[in-house]
C-alpha cells in the first residue's frame, strides 16, 4: 500500500488497487467502445469561484492551463486520420469563453462537421461573443450546443452554490442564447433534497416565466448531475456489479468519451479517462486518443457515487 491516500479514496482499504477492490473482488473495468465525445478542457480559470466546483475552476486556478487551438486541432486531426467515428467535441472548463483561443476552437471543430457542446455559466465571457457566436449559428445551426450551469431553478439556491449576483447575469445570458435561436440547454444538479420531478417542475416554471423554449422534461434539454464528494463513503463497483446492478459498462461515461486537459507548466496536452478526473494521475491515459484507448479500473469514488449509482454522464452523445 502507498503511504499517501490518493485524492478520492475515503479509507486505506478502498479505490487503492486498479484490479482488486478492498475485499478482494475484481474491479470493474470499461472498455472504450467507440470515441463518440471528445472532450477539450480549455483550462480552469473561470469568471466564478463556485462552492462545490469538481474542477475548482477560479479566477485564480490555472492547474490546467489555456488549451491552444492548435493543439485542440491536432487531436480533431486525430480523429479524422483514424476514422474514430466521434460525433461530438465537448468544450468544459473553467469557463470555455475566457480562453482567448476558444472561439477559434470552436469554429475549427464546427468547420469539420463535428457537433459541439459547450458547457458554460452564460455570463459575461460568454456574451463579450455574440456577434461571433451568432455568426457560427448562422453556419451550423444545431450543431452549435451550448449548456448552461443554473445549479437550481431559485436565485437564492443557484447563488448558494455560484455566489452573489451569479443570477441575474446567468439568466439574460440563458434568455439571449433562446431568443437567437440557440436552443440553449440547461445542466442543474439534485443536491437540494427535492425529487426529480419537483426539481423539473420548478425548472418548467422559471423557464415559462422567462418565455423560454427549453423542456424541462427532456433529459438532454435539461441535464440533472448527481452531487460528487471524494470524501463520501460509497461501495466499490466490482465486475459482478453490472449484472446485480441491471446496468452496464456501456452506461458510463468512460465507454464513450475522453477528455484533453494542459497541465501547468506541460509541454504537451494529454488524455485522461473523462471530465470529472482531471488531476488524478492514475487516470492520465497518454498524450495521444490512441495512447487513451485502452480500459479504465474504477478505481475513484466519482466512478461509483456519480457514474455508476448516481447514474450521472456530462452527455455529449
Amino acid at each position: 500500500m502507498p503511504d499517501s491516500v490518493p485524492a478520492g479514496v475515503t479509507d486505506r482499504g478502498k479505490f487503492q488497487d486498479p484490479d482488486l477492490t478492498a475485499d478482494g473482488s475484481r474491479r470493474a473495468r470499461v472498455a472504450l467502445r467507440r470515441l463518440e465525445t471528445l472532450w477539450i478542457n480549455t483550462g480552469t480559470l473561470c469568471n466564478l469561484a463556485c462552492r462545490n466546483c469538481y474542477i475548482e475552476s477560479s479566477p485564480r486556478n490555472d492547474r490546467l492551463a489555456y488549451i491552444r487551438a492548435d493543439e485542440a486541432a491536432a487531436y480533431l486531426d486525430e480523429i479524422v486520420r483514424s476514422d474514430a467515428g466521434t460525433r461530438v467535441i465537448g468544450f468544459t472548463g473553467g469557463e470555455p469563453f475566457m480562453n482567448p483561443e476558444f472561439m477559434t476552437m470552436l469554429a475549427d471543430a464546427l468547420g469539420r462537421g463535428f457537433e459541439t457542446l459547450t458547457l458554460t455559466n452564460a455570463m459575461r465571457p460568454m456574451m463579450k461573443h455574440r456577434e461571433a457566436l451568432s455568426a457560427l449559428r448562422a453556419l451550423h445551426g444545431g450543431r452549435l450546443r451550448i449548456r448552461v450551469s443554473l445549479d437550481h431553478y431559485t436565485r437564492a439556491l443557484h447563488e448558494t452554490e455560484r455566489g452573489g449576483h451569479s443570477w441575474t447575469p446567468a439568466l439574460a445570458g440563458l434568455s439571449w442564447l433562446d431568443r437567437n435561436g440557440f436552443a440553449p440547454e440547461v445542466g442543474g444538479r439534485t443536491c437540494w433534497g427535492e425529487d426529480e420531478a419537483s426539481t423539473r417542475a420548478g425548472y418548467a416554471r422559471l423557464f415559462a416565466t422567462l418565455g423560454l423554449t427549453c423542456n424541462a422534461d427532456d433529459p438532454i434539454a435539461l441535464t440533472l448531475f448527481p452531487e460528487m464528494d471524494e470524501g463520501a463513503s460509497v461501495p466499490e463497483i466490482t465486475a459482478g456489479c453490472w449484472a446485480a446492478l441491471g446496468k452496464s459498462s456501456a452506461d458510463v461515461m468512460c465507454s464513450s468519451s475522453r477528455m484533453v486537459v494542459k497541465r501547468r507548466g506541460a509541454a504537451t496536452p494529454a488524455v485522461v479517462a473523462c471530465t470529472l478526473l482531471p488531476y488524478d494521475p492514475r487516470f492520465e491515459l497518454g498524450e495521444t486518443l490512441s495512447d487513451a484507448a485502452g480500459p479504465v479500473s474504477l478505481n475513484h469514488v466519482h466512478c461509483a457515487r456519480f457514474c455508476v449509482l448516481g447514474g450521472g454522464a456530462c452527455g455529449g452523445a
